[in-house]
């Protein structure tokens, strides 16, 4: 917290139980002083009235000091406060479109599954036929066997 300047200060002080205190010792000083006779009533009243008009003068100002200072102060908390809500209102803009893209890659996710499952349905689909053409080939080729087995045969017997 910055440090308190000499106006603060004195408004602090004014506005605490030893200022209560000092004025209450101050203004039963000035009675005992007409009390015992050291100065008439009416200077004393006079000297009193003077001081605490010119006190009260100077207290308005402080106090009118402190309200301003305080506004000033609400004022910067106030445009701080729009501040934040300018950043929150872009963070949720953010987050929407993070949203958005985090959706956009669950879909993109769900296609390259179906194109997987795709490919793995065509590969055991080639590796069938493979296995189908395998079958097949060793079939011809025993058939050929045969044939040729036959035909040497055929040939023996002429």
């Amino acid at each position: 917290m910055p440090q308190k300047t000499f106006v603060e200060k004195i408004i602090t002080g004014v506005g605490s139980i030893v200022s209560l205190a000092i004025h209450t010792m101050i203004f039963v000083g000035f009675f005992m002083l007409a009390f015992f006779g050291f100065v008439s009533w009416d200077v004393m009243l006079l000297v009193l009235t003077t001081i605490v008009s010119l006190e009260a003068i100077y207290l308005a100002i402080f106090i009118q000091m402190t309200v301003n200072r305080q506004a000033q102060d609400l004022a910067d908390v106030s445009e701080d406060v729009e501040d934040i809500q300018e950043d929150l209102e872009e963070i949720s803009q953010d987050v929407e479109d993070i949203q958005k893209d985090v959706d956009e890659i669950q879909e993109d996710v769900g296609e390259i599954q179906e194109d997987v499952e795709e490919i793995n349905e065509e590969d055991e689909e080639a590796e069938d036929t493979e296995n189908q053409q395998t079958v097949a080939l060793e079939q011809l080729t025993r058939d050929v066997q045969r044939v040729l087995a036959d035909l040497e045969q055929l040939k023996k017997k002429e």
